[in-house]
């Protein structure tokens, strides 16, 4: 059987943005378990116009559902901007529908206070999508977690999080796939 795929979803996409560094960090993690296949998914590679904007016809409109519809679960690596998640973030998960359906995902929120308002966001509007969060959920603090609020220097103790989340990621990415 194959090995699930789970994406690593950069959920920001302005300049200066720290997203690629946590991803790569949670990356890292995850590809020493050898438990699933994961992939480094940026948002800001589709170039996606906003929903109702643009002719319907730019090429990331049909890139960004395909690369949805590939993968098995996800982890979101979600910045806190204005007590909520980055408008590029709503957009991606607006301009797929079906494609999210039956799937998990885990989330790593940074920000001042750990991005949690944003993950709070977030979750509700994966209920929606019909996306499994789990439970576990890593936060990061601008204050702590990175130098000068840009480089990123986390502290150990996120290592026990990240491994627990991307366990429960698989596990219910694995019992979700039955109902696909």
């Amino acid at each position: 059987m194959a090995n699930l795929k789970i994406g690593i979803i950069l959920g920001s996409t302005r300049q200066g943005r720290v997203s690629p560094q946590v991803g790569n960090w949670v990356k890292e993690i995850a590809d020493k378990r050898g438990d699933a296949d994961y992939e480094i998914v940026d948002i800001a590679d589709f170039k996606l116009p906003f929903l109702g904007e643009g002719t319907g016809q730019e090429p990331g409109l049909k890139a960004w559902p395909e690369k949805l519809e590939s993968l098995d679960g996800f982890v979101f690596i979600v910045a806190e901007y204005n007590h909520s998640i980055s408008g590029a973030l709503k957009n991606a998960l607006d301009s797929a529908r079906d494609e999210w359906n039956n799937k998990a995902a885990g989330i790593v929120s940074y920000g001042s206070t750990g991005g949690a308002r944003a993950a709070e966001h977030l979750r509700g509007i994966l209920g929606e999508l019909h996306v499994a969060d789990v439970r576990t959920h890593p936060t990061l603090s601008l204050f702590t977690d990175f130098e000068n609020f840009s480089e990123f220097k986390p502290a150990e103790l996120h290592l026990d999080n990240v491994n627990l989340m991307l366990e429960q990621v698989v596990a219910w990415s694995g019992a979700l796939k039955t109902v696909r």
